[in-house]
């Protein structure tokens, strides 16, 4: 009977221990921590947060199964600091996935978009800044640094052109050079054999076509008339007629909410200023959209050469093949603009 009743403790201890190593196990390896809204949460971990800090954090979105289990295995698992990235996590987790991605910096990737809006290297350096773990002044100074450049075939006026619009997967913590060379793979990416062969027809590079492109993408938001307002460009270059492109006299002035260019506008002392240096200006006056240096890539044969600001306020232009009828339609314009008091 003693013997009976030691080996029924026996397997009563057994069976208790089996489950504390089940149950740690389960939360160790299975589920932990459990979403409390059912969806997965992320988390942007700054180098100086401590693991505390990011738990307490954590516990606003997750419901701990076991905070004893947490504790013991972060001892464990010599859990002290988590490294720096941005980090999403599942529905439901145990100790050891999040602790491990943690330990080992096993970010998760961002969505990084940059758009046309952007119109000059200060922009752009800012702009990186705010999306990413970098210092907006590590890449303007990259922006600004011709040796640097040098080495992807840019100048710091043209460096924008390695920027292209779109939306990119990339780690948060990306350094400058980092986000420099994935740049410039997208952008060899971009500029595929075709397009190349298309720009060298044209008798362009691919920074010149991006940068007629830029001012392309300013002169109009209507899509339909990009490849109109290229091929009347890409006329007047082949002709040796200045762009006189109102878009590059406002880059150069500086001010982006100009309604009105003024013929004193016009007299500007700057290489961007189309009215008084023929051929395209030093480079991009934004960033250009893909969908645009296509257009110019593609753009029809025309015998445009001027275009003017539809007097309806439509947002849509006229173009014309000689002077005379693209001056009737100006002073309609202009007197437009004065009626509406646009100065």
């Amino acid at each position: 009977m003693k013997k009976r009743t030691i080996l029924l403790l026996f397997i009563v201890a057994l069976f208790v221990v089996g489950c504390g190593f089940l149950q740690q196990y389960y939360r160790l390896e299975v589920c932990n921590f459990v979403s409390r809204d059912g969806e997965s949460h992320g988390y942007y971990v700054y180098p100086d947060m401590s693991a505390d800090s990011l738990y307490t954090l954590m516990c606003v979105d997750y419901e701990v199964q076991d905070e004893e289990s947490w504790y013991t295995h972060s001892k464990h698992l010599l859990y002290q600091k988590p490294k720096s990235g941005y980090y999403r996590f599942p529905v439901e987790m145990g100790n050891k996935h999040l602790i491990r991605r943690l330990q080992l910096g096993q970010e998760t990737p961002i969505k990084l978009s940059f758009t046309q809006s952007i119109r000059t290297r200060t922009q752009l350096a800012g702009a990186m800044g705010k999306k990413l773990l970098l210092d907006s002044a590590e890449v303007l100074q990259r922006l600004e640094d011709k040796t640097y450049l040098a080495q992807y075939g840019l100048t710091p006026e043209t460096a924008v052109c390695l920027f292209i619009p779109n939306t990119y997967e990339v780690y948060w913590t990306m350094s400058a050079d980092q986000l420099f060379a994935r740049m410039h793979k997208e952008y060899l990416r971009f500029w595929n054999e075709e397009r190349r062969a298309k720009a060298k027809a044209l008798g362009l590079t691919p920074v010149e076509v991006a940068t007629l492109a830029s001012i392309v993408a300013s002169e109009t938001n209507k899509t339909a008339e990009h490849p109109l307002i290229a091929s009347l460009y890409l006329n007047r270059l082949n002709k040796g007629i200045a762009l006189q492109a109102c878009p590059t006299v406002i880059y150069a002035v500086g001010d982006f909410k100009m309604r009105r260019v003024l013929k004193r506008h016009l007299r500007i002392d700057s290489p961007y200023n189309t009215y008084t240096h023929q051929g395209l200006p030093p480079g991009p006056i934004r960033l250009a959209r893909p969908d645009v240096i296509d257009a110019v890539l593609n753009a029809p044969k025309t015998d445009y050469l001027y275009m003017c600001a539809n007097p309806d306020f439509s947002g849509t232009h006229v173009f014309s093949s000689n002077y005379t009828k693209h001056s009737a339609v100006a002073r309609q314009y202009q007197r437009a603009l004065n009626q509406k008091k646009i100065r």
